[in-house]
């Protein structure tokens, strides 16, 4: 699977409480940008011009160098835990799909997997395929998480054998169809629930990107089942013009693996 955002690698951000300052990064707050024109090269289409005046332009891009993040995604994970704060110290994290690492930093930081003492002391657990460079505060485990074994190997590295929350920021590679691109993120963020709901412990969260587009519903009928609220999000560093969303399933019900309620299942 495609890993999340883009960027150049950077320090674990923050400590302490690890919530933000409250400063906002979009448009509409912090210090004016000057806006960068870029001029048409013989060698790049008009659509890589707007992509590299979009990313020239963009804040949290910005934000991301100047804060050491792996990526500007680091952004969406922080501003959704701003607004629902289900990333406490203490807790124990799995990132699926982690590279190239911005939202583990953001996990590690609020989970005080690096600096917490005591039951205070978080747990954050990287998992991607294409491996991640070193973090502190995170544990990174090259594996495909749909593996067979990846259950059974997460669950060795956990403290007392479970997560509180799974993150997945995944996006399958696109075809330039939109329908199938679709339905392609789709099956991935459903690999990624059954993954959750084999992993999490009772009372458990699982936040998880999305594509809007019509196919969602079984996923959410799924999360509905097995989580006592489901809600879609859409942060502001995500941005206006993209089909991405988040769902952010809390207070998971519990159960053995096997027994989690599918849908259509009575």
């Amino acid at each position: 699977m495609t890993q999340k955002g883009s960027g150049k690698s950077g320090a674990t951000g923050g400590s302490g409480s690890g919530r933000g300052t409250g400063k906002s990064i979009g448009p509409t707050g912090g210090q004016r940008q000057l806006r960068v024109r870029v001029k048409t090269a013989s060698k790049r289409t008009t659509s890589s011009n707007r992509w590299l005046e979009r990313q020239l332009n963009d804040p949290y891009v910005a934000a991301s160098k100047r804060d050491g993040m792996r990526s500007r995604a680091a952004y969406k994970l922080r501003e959704i835990d701003d607004k629902y704060r289900f990333l406490k110290p203490g807790l124990r994290v799995v990132d699926l799909g982690a590279a190239p690492g911005g939202w583990s930093q953001i996990a590690a930081e609020r989970v005080r997997s690096l600096d917490g003492k005591g039951a205070a002391k978080g747990q954050v657990v990287a998992i991607d395929y294409l491996g991640v460079e070193p973090l502190p505060g995170v544990e990174i485990v090259m594996m495909d998480f749909t593996a067979n074994e990846a259950e059974t190997h997460l669950k060795s590295l956990m403290r007392k054998g479970g997560a509180d929350i799974v993150l997945s920021d995944m996006a399958a590679p696109t075809v330039g169809h939109s329908r199938t691109d679709h339905i392609r993120i789709m099956a991935l963020a459903e690999q990624a629930a059954a993954f959750a709901c084999d992993v999490l412990a009772p009372g458990g969260v699982f936040l998880c990107k999305v594509f809007q587009g019509g196919a969602e519903r079984e996923l959410l009928d799924v999360l509905k089942k097995n989580f006592a609220t489901v809600r879609h999000v859409k942060p502001p560093a995500s941005r206006s013009d993209s089909a991405e969303l988040y769902v952010l399933a809390t207070d998971f019900r519990g159960g053995k693996a096997g027994d989690v309620v599918a849908a259509g299942d009575e």
